[in-house]
């Protein structure tokens, strides 16, 4: 009764036709930025839909099953949901939508997991009759229960916790996880109100939200989550805060040795922790430390494709209170395995954007856990939190050699001719002489490019083979200034804190990866000191495939509202 009411209720609703939304039938929702309700409206209907595009007039969000088990973690009911998008709709919903907000939001929490964290206690039970008994004669899910008890409920093995989730999730039916978390051991830390590089310390409005939005409350109990924040707008702040305000032993992993490097100076420089307080496990060196920072790369590393991973033990070596996963946009395949072994502990994912090329953003929402927080690029610009900047495509002919090539040749060897068109190099000229002055990075994908650039114009480069101590030599004469050009490959995609950036160039990527061309902007998005806009320029090859790629990539930068400018050479 209670669905046929809200459908009913759907039908005969009169409708504001000043209203800023239109939801649509194919779930997409419509949302007029011109309109006096557009804030108020975005707003309401951010927790349960996701943004796909926000270009300068029209937004679009799409409902999924994901963006409606987010709002439900975060306590959103399918009638809240139908009640915010009733008060700003211009028309009557659909009524097929509105049965699927119900059918969705209704999904989440019919499985319940609870019990103690450790031990043997965890069980599993339904609120649906039958449920239960349907989904556990599934071979895929079969294996990883264990008795029926005499009460309905069925008994889960802890280390079981996480993959049981994540099949339930694929299955449709996200688990209410509330068997809760071990505390970890206790280690007092604490965010400081001067840093020592002697600059003042205070937690921004919306850092403050995510961190709150993570830790939890009475009624919608935290220790697992995602935060969602644009590059440079602090997400080391929200993890940094989070830890100090639990005060336990945390293990910190990040992209590379660079982002361990810059979360060391970060911790060092903003909490009262010491020296002797953190630890680095990479490559390099091997320390497991109160708060610990260890790169995905040393954690997947093992001798033969057949072994097992040879450093998989840190994270059961200490008890550790939090994991942060930064950029889990990038989680390899293996973490999300270690994953699903350490649902006890309490995690925290930080992340510019969580789109994933692979499509795996349930394993994030199963493993890591819901989007807590998250906040739209253009409102931090508008807030001066990150710097403007200015996009602009540049469409260069192909050489009628290189075009010869091209189409006799195959697809994949077209990619890479087009990608490495010499005349890029002019066009790279003329941009380093209109910005000459200005801190420049010089992105691209291929090393012979890279090398090709570099001798063309006698610039200093960093690539995946550069030593990490050259590289951190490099990083620093930019900051400082010493250098004012610098040319990185897909190094240069990950958490790399060059603050003074002004410009990036982009002249080769990874095919059409959005996650790629979100992270690249986001060098330049630091903000400036005197407020100067940043330029971000992509060099595509005309009437090629490159610029197929381009476009896609493009996509994520659009949806975030940062429209393209085309230029032709």
């Amino acid at each position: 009764m209670y669905f046929l009411a809200l459908v009913q209720q759907t039908k005969t609703e009169k409708m504001n036709p000043e209203n800023p939304l239109i939801l649509q039938s194919d779930s997409t929702l419509l949302l007029e930025v011109a309109n006096p309700l557009f804030r108020e409206a975005r707003t309401a209907i951010s927790p349960f839909a996701h943004l796909e595009k926000s270009p300068e007039h029209v937004h679009t969000y799409v409902v999924t099953p994901l963006s409606l088990w987010n709002a439900a973690a975060l306590g959103q009911s399918s009638a809240d949901v139908i009640a915010a998008l009733e008060k700003y709709s211009r028309y009557d919903l659909p009524r097929n939508v509105v049965a699927e907000i119900i059918e969705m939001i209704g999904r989440f929490g019919k499985l319940v997991l609870d019990g103690k964290a450790t031990g043997e206690g965890l069980c599993l039970r339904s609120t649906e009759p039958g449920l239960l008994e349907k989904l556990s004669t599934h071979p895929k899910l079969s294996t990883f229960l264990r008795e029926r008890r005499s009460d309905g409920t069925v008994a889960v093995h802890p280390g079981n916790r996480g993959v049981l989730k994540q099949v339930l999730t694929l299955f449709g039916y996200p688990v209410h996880d509330r068997a809760g978390y071990v505390d970890g051991d206790v280690f007092p830390s604490a965010m400081r109100d001067i840093c020592l590089d002697g600059s003042k310390f205070f937690l921004r409005e919306y850092q403050d939200q995510a961190v709150e939005g993570f830790l939890g409350n009475e009624q919608l109990p935290g220790g697992s989550g995602v935060v969602v924040l644009p590059c440079g707008a602090g997400k080391t702040i929200v993890g940094l805060s989070a830890m100090t305000r639990l005060s336990r032993k945390t293990l910190i992993l990040v992209t590379n040795i660079t982002a361990a490097h810059q979360w060391r100076r970060e911790i060092l420089n903003r909490t009262s922790l010491r020296e002797e307080d953190v630890g680095e496990y990479s490559g390099e060196c091997k320390e497991i430390k109160p708060v610990t920072i260890a790169t995905y790369q040393i954690l997947t590393w093992r001798r033969d494709k057949a072994d097992a991973f040879v450093h998989y033990d840190i994270f059961n070596s200490e008890n550790w209170g939090l994991i942060i996963y930064d950029e889990v946009h990038l989680l390899p395949a293996p973490v999300f395995k270690f994953t699903a072994e350490l649902q006890a502990r309490r995690r925290l994912g930080l992340t510019a954007t969580l789109v994933r090329e692979d499509g795996n953003e349930k394993d994030v929402f199963a493993l890591i856990g819901p989007k807590k927080f998250d906040v739209p690029w253009k409102v931090l610009e508008k807030q001066g939190w990150i710097a403007t900047a200015n996009c602009v495509e540049i469409r260069v002919p192909l050489p009628d050699a290189e075009q010869m090539q091209y189409f006799s040749s195959e697809p994949k060897d077209q990619i890479r001719i087009a990608y490495e068109n010499p005349a890029k190099l002019d066009v790279v000229r003329e941009l380093l002489a209109a910005h000459k002055g200005e801190r420049v990075l010089i992105l691209a994908q291929y090393l012979t490019q890279i090398e090709r650039f570099a001798e063309e114009f006698s610039l200093p480069v960093i690539t995946g083979s550069t030593p990490n101590k050259k590289r951190d030599v490099l990083y620093d004469a930019f900051r400082k200034g010493d250098i004012d050009v610098l040319i990185l490959s897909k190094v240069g995609n990950f958490a790399i804190d060059l603050p003074d950036a002004m410009v990036a160039i982009q002249v080769s990527g990874s095919f059409g990866s959005r996650q790629e061309e979100a992270q690249r902007l986001g060098r330049v998005l630091r903000p400036k000191k005197n407020g100067e806009q940043a330029t971000f320029y992509s060099v595509v090859s005309r009437e090629t495939r490159e610029v197929d790629f381009a476009m896609k990539r493009q996509l994520f930068l659009a949806e975030q509202g940062y429209p393209y400018d085309i230029r032709y050479a």
